[in-house]
């Protein structure tokens, strides 16, 4: 899997990736300890406004990426997004109001809209073998899990030694270090944007009209529900089960937290083979029918009034958990790859981006008022309903037989001009233009 690194561009875009997580992990930490500072008792409270808003800016601001940074130099678009978002963490050192909080953190995480989609999209780009691909889809979940296990660990180190207000310090420095690698390196040309007739509404959701359109990616809408019911529940109630129900010390919190990454990592490690023997449906679909089960086994270590194998039982479930969702997340981006056009990349990714974390923005909210409101017998079952509901969905939309990739058709285009970008590669013949690509879900092809 490492071999993909030898990819002198890619190590350093993955480079880049690293250390802005690292940074986002710090900043994760000191934010919770700054909304202490200013909040006090109702710091948690704080922290979930701006957990919504963090969802919120994703939702809305993605979809604008695929409508504008397409046409934008990719590399302005990330370099862009990371000052930003190193201004923001200089910045929030210095707020001493919870408003100044909630502002800061909506356009921290607008850029974060901004730079992900854009850094996905360009992937493909720079290593189109689909094996390389595949294998950088790993290295990416290991990415993100190590960054969960990594983050709170160094922040602890640091404030041994420092005041939280340094770990901001360290966001900036990530981010910076995120702009430098990007700027170091050469990226492939994007090819050409693909014209949208329309105003802005129909540019900005033109990659969902994408994923409505093709049943493999409608099956992966219902997956990101599945995996949002399953994240959410050790997300939102770990907490809960390791300090009220099992009654441990909340040094036991980073320990289940870190067994729903380790099972996420460990599959991350053979998905790969999982792809070469079976394909992207089957993985996928699988893993989200197998959160059925898991939801099932921490329905029965609630159901019990004592034990001591509740947490060994808890902390296999919640590695169970991450495993599973590893399934689904691991192979999101190589489908997404082959389902979309190639000029359409940029929507596609981005519409993916929002869409997924719309499904948080539901099932985060959910877990919490289950929990807290009716028990964890309830948020259980509600958000097992939920997982397993939208697994048989995504089986059904996404039928055997349909792999990620979509073919290509020949067809003509009458009426464009000869310096229209769509038609850069296409032979002219009587009356207009005639090539083949695969399905764009646009103006220009509507009617086939």
């Amino acid at each position: 899997m490492l071999t993909v690194l030898r990819h002198r561009t890619y190590s350093r875009l993955f480079g880049a990736q690293v250390v802005a997580l690292v940074g986002t992990g710090l900043a994760t930490v000191a934010l919770g300890l700054l909304a202490y500072d200013i909040a006090g008792a109702d710091a948690g409270a704080v922290l979930g406004t701006a957990l919504a808003i963090k969802m919120t800016a994703y939702v809305l601001v993605a979809p604008l990426v695929g409508a504008f940074a397409e046409r934008l130099p990719r590399r302005a678009v990330m370099v862009g997004s990371d000052l930003l978002r190193a201004a923001v963490a200089l910045m929030l050192p210095f707020v001493d109001q919870v408003w100044q909080v909630y502002v800061l953190v909506f356009v921290l995480q607008s850029a974060s809209a901004v730079f992900t989609p854009t850094f996905q999209a360009l992937i493909p780009d720079v290593l189109p073998d689909e094996r390389d691909y595949t294998r950088a889809l790993s290295l990416a979940r290991l990415a993100y899990d190590m960054e969960s296990l990594f983050s709170p660990a160094l922040a602890a180190a640091l404030l041994s030694v420092l005041s939280y207000h340094r770990l901001f310090t360290g966001t900036v420095v990530g981010f910076l270090a995120s702009a430098a690698l990007v700027v170091s390196t050469t990226l492939p040309e994007r090819p050409p944007a693909p014209a949208r007739a329309g105003g802005v509404f129909a540019k900005a959701t033109a990659g969902t009209r994408l994923f409505l359109a093709l049943p493999q990616l409608r099956g992966l809408l219902a997956l990101n529900l599945a995996v949002a019911a399953a994240s959410a529940m050790v997300t939102v109630n770990s907490v809960v089960y390791v300090r009220d129900f099992l009654g441990l010390s909340s040094g036991a919190v980073p320990v289940a937290l870190g067994a729903y990454g380790a099972g996420s990592m460990a599959v991350a490690l053979v998905v790969p083979r999982m792809l070469e023997r079976v394909g992207e449906r089957a993985v996928m679909v699988r893993g989200a029918l197998a959160l059925g089960g898991v939801f099932g086994a921490v329905g029965a270590i609630t159901a019990a009034n004592s034990g001591s194998w509740r947490v060994p039982a808890l902390l296999a479930d919640w590695a169970a958990f991450g495993g599973a969702c590893s399934m689904v997340l691991t192979p999101t981006g190589r489908l997404v790859r082959r389902a979309a056009p190639e000029r359409e990349r940029t929507a596609a990714f981005a519409a993916q981006f929002s869409l997924s974390h719309a499904c948080w923005l539901l099932t985060y909210p959910l877990a919490g008022w289950l929990g807290a409101r009716a028990g964890l017998g309830a948020a259980v079952v509600g958000l097992a309903v939920v997982a397993v509901g939208a697994g048989v969905a995504a089986a059904r939309l996404w039928p055997v037989g349909v792999d990620g990739s979509v073919p290509e058709v020949e067809h003509e285009h009458v009426g464009l001009a000869a310096d229209h970008p769509h038609v850069h590669d296409a032979v002219r013949i009587a009356g207009g233009w005639r090539h083949s690509h695969r399905r764009f879900g646009d103006a220009l092809h509507a009617t086939r």
